[in-house]
């Protein structure tokens, strides 16, 4: 009951995903670059990332999304896949420290994870979306209050689930942006585009 519940609250979230229309960045575009404290306290930034090989940022919105978790499960099941690759995978959410914990207890990720304090990170990808108020009130007669969860004020903004790889020069080499929350890249995907990517 508690997964058809959460199914019906994401399927609200695609709704009000339609009204903002974020367009994330293109293929061959300059990534934006970011910097942040992971789950450990350690610096994270892109440019120290990208001197090491490709980037895999991930874009999710909390551990209160399976199928995000299931996203971050895989990439930390073939973590070992993408390394041998050079590359380097960091995750991004809007949910503050306590949830990241929890997407951990899940997920079992060792990868960064950054906060996305006030979605600074997520609007300049552009995949940020602003919820309406009638879908944020649902979520939260659910348990899921995102402002809580997020440490946000005023209308919640939430990340569209979105993938890019960004090559040592800073360029987006590979995207997937795709509003149906059900979607998300496969890791072979990801491979078979690193396998190209320098």
């Amino acid at each position: 009951m508690k997964q058809f519940i959460l199914l019906l609250l994401l399927a609200a979230g695609l709704a009000s995903f339609a009204q903002g229309k974020p367009e994330g960045l293109f293929l061959n575009s300059r990534a934006p670059e970011f910097k942040g404290k992971d789950q450990n306290g350690a610096d994270v930034s892109l440019k120290e990332l990208r001197k090491k090989g490709p980037v895999v940022v991930v874009f999710y919105r909390g551990n209160w999304c399976p199928y995000c978790n299931k996203e971050l499960k895989n990439l930390q099941d073939s973590l070992q896949l993408l390394i041998d690759r050079k590359a380097q995978v960091v995750a991004i959410t809007p949910e503050t420290t306590e949830g990241i914990g929890k997407t951990i207890e899940k997920t079992g990720a060792t990868f960064p994870i950054l906060y996305d304090a006030d979605a600074k990170i997520a609007r300049a990808y552009q995949v940020a979306y602003t919820l309406d108020e009638k879908t944020a009130k649902r979520y939260q007669s659910f348990d899921i209050d995102l402002q809580k969860i997020n440490n946000q004020k005023g209308t919640p903004v939430l990340p569209v689930p979105a993938v890019y790889i960004i090559n040592r020069d800073g360029a987006v080499t590979y995207r997937y942006f795709e509003s149906d929350y059900k979607k998300r890249p496969t890791v072979a995907e990801l491979l078979a585009e690193l396998a190209t990517s320098r």
